[in-house]
């Protein structure tokens, strides 16, 4: 990466273009292509992404003056708003899917020793949750969610290391979370934090089968006897740390083996949370530290829905909605990779807004940062820390 290339060169350079090409011959990307060829309709919705475009016009716009740039840009041919809305609607968008799945691969190998911050812990930690991202329904009726309102799901199982989406899976509205379950392969001693949301005792049994962890929220009209108990450590803030099994006639046969109950009482907070897992080793304050750890799920798709673009799609058809939900998945992973792999110090946050106003400088990359983010100070907001993966 030397002086002279643009920005949005040397970030697209961390792009894997043969594996993207490969993935393209798979699905036939390029028959009866326009004139907008696969790879040029990558970069430029990774340019929407990267410097937070609302629309074609807007994209057609901003390239249409450094048409004699294009092509050091790494562009092969010229983009126009037209056959951008074309390809949208042509392409397959299980191209940009199964991008987004490699990136996801080598961002995880990337991330896989990075510390998890729990103690007495060095396992996997998923955590499984879903976002939804409300559309028009006047303008995607194929999308219905409710009776006046039109959605999609962003269902996804966050890798803590980094934090990584190691699963993703768009669905419409109408889909339930704890569905989505049903779909997933258990990894051996890995844990599963999953809310309220998805306490199904069948689905959880199969956690326990697959010989992996969970850790849940328990309701409040949970039906249980108690085994026996364990101490728990004064002024922890724990209240109860309890072996149980279920009395209810369907979460009996749906899971009759033991479960582990802990209340805790949060010292930030003051509320009561009862979590079941069936991890019976672990420290009481480690399960609720893991269960605490759930957080970043919903500060990624936090940081998804303000930081890139799938609130404002760039067309109505699904294929063009899901090209462009895992095009955002695509660049937030390419974004992990290029600050773990230049060993950058700056958030997310910071990563990507100096990028979006840089995209067209002639400098190498890492001089856009130095300096930056050894002096970020985040103390004005408490959940950016959170996030500076």
């Amino acid at each position: 990466m030397h002086t002279g290339r643009y920005i949005f060169a040397q970030v697209i350079d961390f792009l894997p273009e043969r594996d993207f090409r490969r993935i393209v011959t798979r699905y036939e990307g390029e028959y009866k292509a326009s004139r907008l060829s696969c790879w040029d309709h990558l970069l430029a919705l990774a340019f929407a992404q990267l410097t937070f475009r609302e629309s074609l016009r807007e994209i057609e716009d901003c390239l249409r003056p450094k048409v004699h740039q294009l092509y050091h840009l790494g562009f092969r041919g010229s983009v126009a708003r037209s056959t951008l809305a074309d390809a949208n609607v042509a392409r397959d968008w299980r191209i940009y899917r199964d991008l987004a799945l490699l990136l996801i691969e080598r961002a995880r190998k990337l991330y896989a020793g990075q510390p998890l911050d729990i103690e007495d812990l060095d396992a996997t930690v998923y955590a499984i949750d879903s976002t939804t991202v409300e559309l028009c329904l006047a303008l995607f009726p194929w999308a219905r969610f409710r009776k006046t309102k039109a959605a999609i799901k962003v269902h996804t199982q966050l890798d803590l290391r980094g934090p990584v989406p190691a699963l993703v899976h768009v669905t419409d509205g109408k889909v339930h979370d704890v569905n989505w379950l049903d779909a997933l392969t258990f990894e051996r001693g890995c844990f599963y934090i999953i809310d309220r949301g998805y306490l199904d005792f069948e689905r959880l049994a199969r956690i326990h089968k697959a010989d992996a962890f969970f850790v849940t929220r328990g309701k409040s009209n949970l039906s249980f006897y108690r085994c026996h108990s364990r101490p728990v450590p004064k002024g922890s803030g724990l209240v109860c740390d309890q072996i149980i099994r279920l009395t209810g006639i369907d979460s009996k046969a749906a899971y009759p083996g033991e479960l582990r109950r802990i209340v805790y009482i949060d010292p930030d907070t003051g509320k009561r949370l009862g979590f079941l897992t069936n991890n019976f080793a672990l420290p009481a304050l480690t399960i609720a530290q893991l269960y605490k750890a759930r957080w970043r799920v919903e500060l990624f798709f936090k940081w998804i829905k303000m930081n890139l673009r799938i609130k404002a799609f760039f067309g109505r058809e699904p294929n063009a909605v899901y090209i462009q939900v895992w095009c955002a998945i695509a660049i937030y992973t390419l974004l992990l990779i290029i600050r773990k792999q230049l060993a950058l110090k700056a958030s997310m946050h910071t990563i990507l807004t100096v990028l979006s106003v840089s995209i067209f400088e002639q400098i190498p990359i890492h001089e856009l940062f130095m300096g930056v983010g050894l002096t970020e100070n985040h103390s004005d907001h408490p959940n950016q820390l959170l996030i500076n993966f």
